[in-house]
């Protein structure tokens, strides 16, 4: 869980901060050697290594530190526990997680740590990641240059990868067998969705209709009014009452300037009438219009239910293929 930015630290908090950190250090390094040390002293073979090498040293171990261990561990254990509640209680004092409960699960292996029963004794093992986290902090190390880092950095992201894409091509292969399994997916998903949103789906579609042909009109209106005298020129031209117009005397200048008043009349047409598109007469034309053709969009008969399931699951089974790339084969070449 991500921790939210911290704000700066007084010089004395800072070097309070820094000998709290270096005495955890201290005990953990101890209490990992300790535990290291008595573990080692329960075999039999290094126990009497042990003995026969320092028989003085030996016996003081066992009378004052083996026997006592439990006791002594106990008291490694109320300190780190402390720790713990300290800096849960820093923690809540600073705002740095989304919620008070958040600490403990960040610093999970802090609170494992912490148990002292026999039984978890291997548990204590995880106070190497609370050393390494406060050496990291403090600056002293990096483990992300280690070796060892990138080799587990590497296969913690093969292991994310590849239970994510586990779960999602599962989940992909519920959903094609829901839409294979319903009798009329097209007619739900008309009722239950498109239905309660139709009014706002023509209004928008009529808006938008009315926008694009504005724009388009604004954007191309020379040529479209070159297209129109062209139209009018070239029917003119064909039609065979112009053509015995044009050969009576003064024919030529009558067809010209027949040509040029349609022209002129035609380009004042389509002026007016994409000038018109921001009225409300065209408004409801257009929702009417958009109107009939949602309703004749809507229909639905048993083929179109089938292509349009038939769709759903190839695109499904489209996105299954591309969720099964072994992306991490190309990071990791």
């Amino acid at each position: 869980m991500p921790e939210t930015r911290q704000p700066p630290l007084t010089p004395q908090g800072e070097r309070v901060h820094l000998a709290w950190d270096l005495l955890i250090i201290a005990l953990v390094i101890a209490n990992l050697t300790l535990l290291l040390f008595d573990s080692l002293f329960l075999l039999p073979p290094l126990n009497s290594a042990f003995e026969a090498m320092t028989p003085g040293l030996h016996g003081a171990y066992e009378r004052h530190i083996h026997a006592h261990f439990l006791t002594i561990d106990l008291a490694f254990v109320a300190v780190f526990l402390l720790d713990v509640l300290l800096g849960w209680a820093v923690a809540i004092a600073e705002r740095r997680y989304h919620r008070w409960f958040f600490y403990p699960f960040v610093h999970w292996y802090d609170v494992l740590g912490c148990i002292p029963l026999g039984g978890f004794r291997l548990l204590r093992v995880l106070r190497v990641i609370s050393l390494l986290h406060r050496l990291q902090r403090l600056g002293m190390i990096d483990v992300r240059r280690w070796y060892l880092y990138a080799v587990l950095a590497k296969y913690y992201d093969i292991l994310m990868e590849e239970l994510a894409d586990r779960i999602a091509i599962r989940m992909l292969g519920n959903i094609q067998a829901q839409v294979r399994s319903r009798d009329s997916l097209t007619g739900g998903v008309v009722e239950r969705v498109v239905r309660p949103r139709q009014q706002a789906l023509i209004q928008e579609i009529s808006q938008r209709l009315e926008a694009m042909a504005g724009s388009a009109y604004t954007h191309n209106r020379p040529d479209i009014l070159r297209y129109v005298r062209g139209l009018v020129g070239r029917t003119l031209t064909e039609s065979p009452e112009i053509q015995r117009l044009s050969r009576l005397p003064m024919g030529g200048q009558l067809t010209r300037g027949l040509e040029a008043s349609l022209s002129d009349l035609a380009c004042r047409l389509v002026n007016e009438a994409l000038a018109g598109l921001q009225s409300p007469e065209f408004s409801t034309l257009v929702e009417h219009l958009a109107e009939s053709g949602f309703d004749a969009w809507l229909r639905t008969d048993p083929h179109t239910e089938q292509v349009t399931e038939q769709v759903l699951v190839d695109m499904l089974e489209l996105l299954k293929e591309q969720i099964a790339v072994k992306e991490w084969r190309q990071r990791y070449r």
